[in-house]
């Protein structure tokens, strides 16, 4: 298991949207998670440490 960075979802490796960014392999719940890190992913590994885990950034699965 893995947590997705935009959300803190815990996600599972298989099967799941996945990029690498510096060498790190990193997962998502979905697409829109993905596509958000890539636009930007400095401003989540920044703030990894500060996910809210129990809202999934605003978004329901």
């Amino acid at each position: 298991m893995s947590v997705d960075p935009v959300c803190g979802m815990e996600v599972k490796e298989d099967g799941t949207p996945s990029v690498e960014h510096h060498g790190k392999t990193y997962y998502f719940c979905c697409e829109g998670c993905k596509t958000a890190f890539s636009n930007d992913p400095e401003k989540y590994l920044n703030k990894s440490n500060d996910v809210s885990h129990g809202h999934h950034a605003g978004h329901h699965h």
